[in-house]
């Protein structure tokens, strides 16, 4: 379980093909790996990896082919920026929301603009992501908890403040860019709860 805030930033410094999967290189730019066992989790990009070597500057990951096949891995190369977060603990300050760190989906970059001091991004979502996104809602994108000010037909809008842009992946987005969306788990449940009829509407 992670909670969205971000760690620290860094890349993919190099990704071993092994058959259908691959392992992944991470360096990991300030994030404190001294507590990090083999077999912890981390969130690389909103997408819980497991440690399976660590390195001074960074550790390694095998990655799905189911893995790379619904998140943003597939289109990844070496270079590509990331976000990190440890999974959390019992602890930590919950400064975020709920996230999992599995993708459900991959949204993409329709516009940025300025807003004041700070960056305005539209962001096209699956429709059926979107189903679960309200407004002044959280949304995971690439890991890093954010809240929804704006939605429209296929399109949900986020402000991002000056130190976001600087503790995250943020301020690399182009219009392109595609990213990796998480829903809040509250409205995943809740939903699952009314299906069952163990929730009724009022």
């Amino acid at each position: 379980m992670f909670t969205g805030i971000i760690e620290a930033t860094g890349y993919i410094a190099a990704i071993e093909p092994k058959g259908d999967d691959a392992r992944y290189r991470f360096q990991t730019g300030k994030l404190d790996l001294s507590d990090v066992e083999l077999g912890d989790s981390i969130a690389c990009n909103g997408v819980c990896l497991t440690v399976i070597e660590k390195f001074e500057d960074g550790f390694a990951a095998d990655v799905s082919v189911e893995t790379i096949k619904v998140t943003c891995f597939k289109q990844y190369k070496k270079h590509q920026p990331m976000n990190f977060e440890k999974a959390m603990l019992p602890t930590t300050r919950f400064g975020g929301h709920m996230v999992s760190g599995h993708v459900d989906g991959i949204g993409e970059v329709m516009a940025i603009k300025d807003a004041g001091r700070s960056i305005q991004y539209t962001i096209r979502a699956p429709k059926d992501v979107l189903h679960y996104i309200a407004i002044k809602g959280s949304i995971t994108v690439d890991g890093t908890s954010l809240t929804v000010n704006e939605l429209d037909e296929d399109c949900f809008f986020l402000n991002l403040v000056p130190h976001t842009l600087q503790e995250t992946i943020a301020d690399s987005y182009q219009v392109g860019t595609k990213v990796n969306l998480e829903i809040d788990l509250i409205a995943r449940y809740l939903e699952r709860l009314m299906q069952t009829g163990a929730v009724k509407p009022q």
